[in-house]
């Protein structure tokens, strides 16, 4: 199977918009989808929103593609780390569609994205991650990432308990 690899263009919005909802969705829903949820998720991955933060190029965002489809996305984020004084790029999401887990598809996401971060002169990047993720958690252990905390994400009413990670540049 071969990939390819590249940075977001206007014509993924559509695509990420689905690819990023089913990702969400397979890994926060694990009640259903309620009302603060769907809305969540329907502003967040909206194919407006995220046609503009392409467009915009402010958060970074690389894609895989297999046939032209679209497989896997790691967006760079610029937020505050909600766990000590860390001033960093935020690894805001390494979505991957579940079929093409295990294949090299995040790894070599996140290996584009450390690249860019690095490039940029930054010495560190951050991340968070649902602590119940357990496969997430242990990808990100095993290519140098370190917990350093936990942050709650708080939603409309429900509040998702996070695990806080950061990686030192090499």
């Amino acid at each position: 199977m071969t990939l390819t690899y590249r940075k977001a263009i206007a014509a993924d919005a559509t695509k990420l918009s689905i690819l990023f909802k089913q990702v969400y969705i397979a890994t926060y829903g694990t009640a259903g989808v309620s009302d603060e949820f769907a809305n969540f998720i329907s502003q967040r991955f909206s194919v407006a929103t995220l046609a503009q933060m392409i467009a915009d190029d402010a958060h970074p965002l690389f894609v895989a593609a297999y046939q032209n489809n679209l497989v896997g996305a790691v967006e760079i984020g610029y937020g505050s780390c909600p766990v000590g004084d860390i001033v960093a790029p935020e690894l805001n999401k390494l979505y991957i569609l579940e079929w093409f887990c295990g294949q090299g598809v995040g790894q070599q996401l996140l290996a584009m994205a450390e690249q860019y971060v690095w490039q940029q002169g930054h010495t560190q990047m951050w991340l968070w991650v649902l602590e119940t993720n357990a496969r997430a958690i242990g990808f990100y252990k095993k290519h140098g990432y370190k917990e350093i905390g936990n942050a709650p994400f708080q939603m409309e009413v429900n509040r998702y308990d996070n695990l806080v990670m950061v990686k030192d540049r090499p």
